[in-house]
C-alpha cells in the first residue's frame, strides 16, 4: 500500500458553488515534494489539514475531521473506464491518492500511518455536493456518485508531519467494528435505516454525525407514537 499523489488546489473561481466570492479548492494537482500535514482546527473555523490547499466553504468541507480526504486509484481507474475519459490524481478533489488500500473497506476510526511521522485517522466518507457534479461535468453525477458506494474517505490528523508522493502506507489499528467507510456512506444517503448502527463507531464519527443519528432516532420514536 502507498502513495501515488499528495494533491492541492487554490481557490478559484466556480458557478457551482454557494462559498463566499464563489470560490472553490476543489480543482487539485499533484505536487511535488514533501508536504506538512497538520490539525487545521474545527469545522467552521479550519481549512484543509495539507499544506497550500485551499478550503473555500468551511460551513461545509474543512475541519478537524475533515482535515484532509482520500481517494483510492483504483476506484479512478473504474471512473475512468465508465467515463471513458482521464482521471489524473487530485481529479476527485482529494489530498491523498492512494494504491493498493481498499479505502471503502476501512473502518471509522481506522488509523493509517503514512511515511516516517504521519497518523491519520478515517472519520466519515464524502458526500456529493454540486461543486463536485460542477467541476466533473458528469450528467447527473451526485446521483451516480451515490449509486457506486465508492465515496473516498474523510482522515483527521493524530500524528502531524510531512508526506510526498511514494511513501508506504500501514494500517496501524483497525477497529473491530462494522461501521466501514462504505458501510457509512450507504447508512448516511440511500440506506437510512443503517444510521443506528453506525453508532458502534463510537468518538471516532464526529460530533455532527451523532447528532444526526439521534435526530433519525427522535423522528422515528414520534412516527411509533403518532
Amino acid at each position: 500500500m502507498k502513495l501515488l499523489s499528495v494533491n492541492t488546489g487554490r481557490a478559484t473561481f466556480s458557478e457551482h458553488t454557494d462559498a463566499e466570492g464563489g470560490l472553490t479548492g476543489i480543482g487539485k494537482r499533484p505536487v511535488e515534494g514533501p508536504v506538512r500535514v497538520f490539525r487545521p482546527g474545527p469545522k467552521g473555523v479550519g481549512g484543509s489539514g495539507v499544506a497550500g490547499d485551499d478550503v473555500c466553504d468551511k460551513r461545509h468541507h474543512g475541519g478537524d475531521h475533515q482535515a484532509v480526504y482520500a481517494y483510492a486509484r483504483e476506484d479512478l481507474d473504474s471512473w475512468e473506464r465508465e467515463l471513458g475519459r482521464e482521471l489524473p490524481g487530485g481529479a476527485f478533489g482529494e489530498n491523498l491518492t492512494t494504491s493498493g488500500l481498499d479505502v471503502g473497506d476501512a473502518r471509522i476510526g481506522e488509523r493509517w500511518r503514512i511515511g516516517p511521522d504521519v497518523v491519520l485517522e478515517v472519520s466519515r466518507a464524502r458526500i456529493p455536493c454540486r461543486t463536485f457534479a460542477g467541476a466533473l461535468d458528469e450528467q447527473g453525477w451526485v446521483k451516480r456518485f451515490t449509486r457506486a458506494g465508492a465515496p473516498g474517505a474523510y482522515l483527521r490528523v493524530v500524528e502531524e508531519g510531512e508526506i510526498r508522493a511514494g511513501d508506504a502506507i500501514e494500517v496501524v489499528h483497525r477497529p473491530a467494528h462494522e461501521v466501514s467507510v462504505a458501510f457509512w456512506f450507504r447508512a448516511f444517503t440511500t440506506e437510512r435505516e443503517l444510521l443506528p448502527r453506525t453508532l458502534a463507531a463510537g468518538e471516532a464519527m464526529p460530533r455532527e454525525d451523532h447528532e444526526t443519528v439521534r435526530k433519525h432516532l427522535e423522528r422515528q420514536a414520534a412516527r411509533r407514537a403518532s
